[in-house]
């Protein structure tokens, strides 16, 4: 359980936490590609009814796992099912999620680290005058080394540790009270430079303007779905951060605040991006290689971009150690809830765990990339390992963990916990308990089916 001494201090510790987890790599790049390469404005507005219906429901869910079972992910799910006079066996859809959380966060330190080196390589004025050419030079020859993709790795992951390691208050919520400002003042300072160029209306086109003929059924239930994978739920982190969470704490509000609050920076980040993408007329399609490849391109050919360059993959760092701290988060509270096991050599542990778990990420660039673990399964031969990887735990364990909690919250749980979990009248607990029953769970396995086909 959690003690006193090991709580957020207060609402703006715990919002800042829960904002930080939610916004990561992808909400940097993959948001506001979707949105504009899918209908823009459209697409957006089925992105958010994707939000009421799927994601709100879920966090809440989360949370009230998290208030009512007062501990890690595993521990939560069996106070909550005794409590209710079922079984514990319900925490197989605590220990998916956590596996899910751990394979993520083993790809995820490597890309964190490339661009930390990204960082470096703007400081020191490698993107000035770099051609398309040079720029996936650049990019291969990070690739194919991987004592300086473990290497930076290993930074990254020791940075995630060491934060971990020192605990909720003095640990995580300080960070994440200092990196969240820092992340909302690079994504202004980017933004505003984008908004004096040449490419910011067509990037404000591309983001907003409805484009009704571009939505398909399938790119209507894509637009459904992304809420759910880029904010995370299903993950148990949102169940681990609400057990620390005091009861003054108002938790139904509070999730209005982090899916708020993961939309405006997801979207004040496509702001910041496409303008320079569309300035330079530079392809927006182009995923990862869009921060890797195309990006330097646009910084190496204006006034300023070195600064610009750097101060745009330290954002990236920024965000994606905010994640990081809540997915480390999520694996070490078993060990010191459940285990006895102290705060720093749980994080220590499980760190080097991850790293270990990167290393296949790892050499998947370059002296495995010929290795295709699907090899035999059709539609995902070319999967090299990394793919693979992120297939399982992205498209396989997140959804099912997801399922899981909406079940077991809807129908274990019941609305009245429910209610006195978040504070909720007994009317919106039964609302909420429908849709965690009825709708999440559907809704989910068509994000799977449509992923999958």
């Amino acid at each position: 359980m959690a003690t006193q001494a090991n709580q957020w201090s207060g609402r703006i510790g715990f919002l800042m936490a829960s904002i930080g987890s939610a916004v990561g790599l992808g909400s940097i790049w993959k948001f506001p590609y979707e949105v504009g390469e899918n209908g823009g404005g459209a697409f957006l507005a089925f992105y958010l009814l994707g939000m009421v219906l799927v994601v709100v429901p879920l966090l809440l869910a989360e949370f009230a796992m998290g208030r009512r079972g007062g501990g890690d992910v595993l521990t939560s799910i069996a106070v909550c099912a005794e409590a209710a006079g079922r079984s514990p066996a319900w925490r197989w859809g605590g220990a998916i999620a956590i596996l899910g959380g751990f394979l993520i966060l083993t790809y995820y330190a490597v890309i964190a680290g490339m661009t930390l080196d990204y960082a470096l390589a703007a400081a020191a004025g490698r993107f000035t005058g770099i051609d398309a050419a040079g720029a996936r030079a650049g990019f291969e020859a990070l690739a194919a080394d991987p004592w300086r993709l473990a290497l930076w790795q290993a930074l990254f992951l020791g940075l995630t540790v060491a934060i971990v390691a020192r605990g909720i208050g003095g640990g995580i919520e300080r960070a994440c009270t200092w990196l969240m400002p820092v992340l909302v003042l690079l994504v202004v300072l980017l933004v505003v430079h984008g908004a004096a160029g040449d490419g910011f209306a067509a990037a404000a086109r591309f983001l907003f303007e409805p484009r009704p003929g571009a939505i398909t059924a399938r790119t209507a239930i894509e637009a459904l779905g992304l809420g759910f994978f880029s904010i995370g739920v299903g993950l148990g982190v949102m169940v681990t951060y609400a057990a620390y969470a005091g009861a003054d704490i108002r938790l139904g509000s509070a999730a209005a605040v982090v899916i708020l609050g993961d939309t405006a920076l997801s979207v004040l980040a496509g702001l910041a991006v496409f303008p320079l993408v569309f300035a330079h007329g530079l392809d927006p399609a182009g995923g990862a290689s869009l921060v890797f490849v195309t990006l330097p391109i646009a910084f190496g050919g204006i006034a300023g971009g070195a600064v610009l360059g750097f101060l745009f993959f330290v954002l990236l760092a920024v965000a994606a150690l905010a994640s990081a701290m809540s997915l480390l988060e999520l694996l070490v509270a078993p060990l010191v809830q459940r285990a006895g096991w102290g705060r720093g050599p749980a994080a220590l542990v499980s760190g080097l765990a991850v790293f270990l778990g990167g290393i296949p990420t790892v050499l998947s660039f370059n002296r495995w990339q010929d290795v295709r673990p699907l090899a035999y399964l059709a539609g995902w031969e070319d999967a090299d390992i990394f793919e693979t990887v992120d297939i399982a735990a992205s498209n396989l364990l997140l959804p099912a963990a997801g399922i899981a909690f909406a079940l077991f919250v809807g129908f274990v749980m019941g609305p009245a916990a429910v209610a006195t979990a978040l504070g909720l009248s007994e009317r919106r607990a039964g609302w909420l308990a429908a849709a965690l029953r009825w709708v999440v769970p559907p809704a989910i396995a068509a994000f799977v089916i449509v992923g999958f086909a």
